[in-house]
């Protein structure tokens, strides 16, 4: 159970987990994806001890600002996009689908990869600076870890194309007000806030709470994932990808070319 960019903090049965790259924005790069699957998938799998998860990012800059592009570069000239983009969704399956509720306390920016983790998360807490966004398209790319499809189950479809469509950011109040996070609130009160409902949730019966996070799922299971990590492969592969990541990396306005 040794991590390089989690944090893990047991208080009362509930677990603080933090993604701790903040010099990097905590930008999810393959070896903290991997770290995310050995917590859910493996060291806490088995644990009905605990109560649930409350995730965060270091600091107050960001909660995650998204994936870590130069890897992407690498990925695409790879011709490997799919693939990525199921290995990504596999981890985000395993925190949907985690046996207890994990809450995501978003402080700052969860951009992009951030966004889809945020959203594959039971519930989601945001402080008043959070920010939300799916800006992928800006790189010539769509989101590729579950969040063309859990957006559209949060927000409905209206406003899931125009998140994903402009790539524009929404604050913490309109995030609040579409229902893509459950409270938006103060720092320090918002983690008394998704403290209360880890607590709450405590209280009742572990085998109906574990029953229930399946039975609600179930409503959403389904091929459409399938689709996006296919999706996600082709346009992974094209020259505007690499144009768009490449003038992300070099702080320039891409010039795409519908190849």
């Amino acid at each position: 159970m040794s991590y390089q960019n989690l944090l893990v903090e047991e208080k009362e049965g509930i677990v603080h987990l933090t993604i701790n790259r903040p010099k990097a924005l905590n930008a999810l790069n393959q070896e903290t994806m991997g770290e995310l699957a050995q917590f859910f998938g493996e060291d806490y799998a088995d644990r009905r001890d605990i109560t649930g998860v409350l995730l965060r990012g270091a600091g107050d800059r960001s909660f995650v600002a998204g994936a870590d592009i130069k890897e992407f570069l690498g990925v695409a000239a790879a011709g490997s996009g799919e693939d990525m983009a199921r290995k990504g969704q596999a981890v985000f399956f395993l925190i949907e689908r985690f046996h207890r509720p994990v809450i995501a306390l978003v402080n700052g920016f969860a951009l992009g990869g951030g966004c889809e983790l945020a959203i594959a998360c039971h519930m989601r807490v945001a402080t008043d600076t959070a920010r939300f966004g799916q800006p992928e398209v800006n790189l010539g790319i769509i989101p590729g870890y579950g969040g063309t499809q859990r957006l559209n189950q949060l927000i409905g479809k209206g406003k899931a194309m125009e998140l994903t469509l402009t790539g524009n950011m929404i604050d913490a109040a309109e995030a609040h007000r579409i229902g893509l996070v459950n409270y938006a609130l103060p720092a320090e009160a918002a983690e008394e806030k998704a403290l209360e409902i880890l607590k709450t949730i405590g209280t009742k019966g572990p085998v109906a709470i574990e029953e229930s996070i399946k039975a609600i799922n179930a409503y959403y299971a389904g091929s459409q994932f399938d689709y996006e990590a296919e999706a996600f492969g082709r346009a992974s592969a094209t020259e505007d990808f690499m144009e768009g990541a490449a003038a992300f990396v070099e702080k320039r306005k891409a010039n795409f070319r519908g190849k």
